[in-house]
């Protein structure tokens, strides 16, 4: 039996991104894993394309916010990010592949703003849900998975969490 992993959808091609774009990760498509894809913000209802939304704010207590309109999806983004993360340990997935430098699904590489200064050490939210709801599920961005090595631990990880 495969690992069963989810995966931000727009690095498997899917056109989800704000700009109607992907930033699809071929080498992801050669690994012999189950992907459950995911696109936190198009399953949260926002369209593609769509205005890009930002976090802001001290790390730990970020907004999720529309970069012109200003709308803050920070609480409707935790509240489906735990009901969505939920159903996918219930499957069970056995990790997370997920978009670097997304607000939603970034991994300490996202832009985070304060006062107008960027600072690239935020945590997307959808993100943070997972390492709070599943602290011991493997989790990596597809950059750092870029790396044979790295990308054979990470799925040997995968495989551990499979068999246990």
């Amino acid at each position: 039996m495969k690992p069963r992993i989810a995966i931000s959808r727009c690095l498997l091609g899917d056109a989800v991104r704000y700009d109607g774009g992907h930033e699809e990760a071929p080498f992801l498509r050669q690994v012999e894993v189950e992907w459950v894809p995911v696109c936190p913000e198009v399953e949260l209802g926002m369209p593609v394309p769509r205005e890009r939304i930002r976090l802001e704010g001290a790390q730990g207590c970020e907004r999720l916010v529309g970069e012109s309109s200003r709308r803050d999806w920070t609480e409707a983004m935790r509240r489906f990010a735990r009901r969505r993360i939920e159903a996918l340990l219930a499957l069970p997935v056995h990790g997370f592949v997920l978009k670097s430098k997304s607000p939603s699904c970034g991994l300490g590489s996202t832009k985070r703003w304060i006062g107008g200064q960027v600072v690239r050490d935020g945590t997307g939210l959808f993100a943070a849900e997972v390492r709070t709801l599943a602290p011991a599920l493997p989790l990596a961005e597809e950059r750092e998975l870029e790396d044979p090595a790295a990308l054979a631990a990470f799925l040997d990880r995968c495989r551990a969490r499979l068999a246990s």
